[in-house]
């Protein structure tokens, strides 16, 4: 079965890691091509945001999907990363976030969609070792009773896969229809289109402060797949820089229309 083969796999896992926006999209390019060329096992990174970022899919149009002004003056970056699926919001201290980069033959066998569940149970594990209702919702949410804890995303290249899920620990609910066009007309026909959910904020159900819940995940993750500890190299560092530069970081990637 595929959580079998998942918990069986020699996996790695990485510190965590606080960067900015567009370079923790440039890791995710990364560290997936690393696993591609056999440079890395199947290895998992946990995210630490240390500014405001609006993410949107690969596959959506800013125009559609961000009030470029309202994040601008509320001091958001807006950032593309390379998984399709809808706009998520992030903040330092109220977002997690983490990747897991591995063959897709771990999870052969099963569907597309039955896939997310997979890759994700482990998280619904600690959070309920958290004393959070947490269950999942396919396709892609990690939910409780009442509303959205986290929603995932995958990108797949060559036989192998990306999946990285995004968690509310904190947030102002009423922020998102501030910078995010819920709801509002579409702009354009063209384009994914982020669908209005009730988030659901870990920090409704446990004191755990974010970074607490960020380094109770990664316990959890080593303990229940044996995963050895690893770090990030400078050749792999400079590599995401590079493409900052050269795709994550410039207009043509943000603003491109898919």
């Amino acid at each position: 079965m595929a959580a079998d083969r998942l918990r069986d796999a020699s996996w790695e896992v990485l510190p965590i890691g606080a960067y900015p926006a567009h370079t923790h999209m440039a890791l995710d390019e990364v560290l997936l091509e690393q696993v591609i060329l056999g440079r890395r096992p199947p290895t998992m990174r946990l995210w630490s945001w240390i500014e405001r970022a609006l993410v949107i899919g690969s596959h959506q149009s800013v125009r559609n999907e961000v009030d470029v002004d309202a994040a601008r003056e509320l001091g958001f970056q807006v950032t593309r990363r390379m998984s399709g699926g809808g706009t998520m919001l992030c903040e330092p201290d109220g977002t997690i976030t983490y990747s897991l980069y591995l063959p897709e033959s771990l999870v052969a066998g099963i569907s597309f969609r039955k896939s997310y569940a997979v890759i994700d149970e482990w998280a619904v594990e600690a959070f309920n070792g958290l004393g959070v209702p947490a269950s999942y919702r396919e396709i892609n949410d990690i939910i409780s009773p009442r509303g959205k804890i986290a929603g995932a995303a995958q990108a797949r290249r060559r036989g192998f896969v990306l999946h990285h899920t995004t968690i509310a620990h904190s947030m102002d609910v009423d922020l998102l229809p501030r910078v995010v066009r819920i709801g509002r007309p579409s702009l354009a026909e063209r384009g994914v289109r982020s669908a209005e959910k009730a988030v659901s904020p870990l920090a409704w159900f446990t004191p755990l402060g974010c970074s607490e819940v960020a380094a109770r995940l990664r316990s959890h993750f080593q303990v229940r797949f044996q995963a050895a500890e690893s770090t990030l190299t400078a050749a792999e560092l400079d590599a995401a820089r590079g493409l900052v530069a050269s795709k994550y970081g410039t207009a043509a990637w943000i603003n491109r229309i898919p």
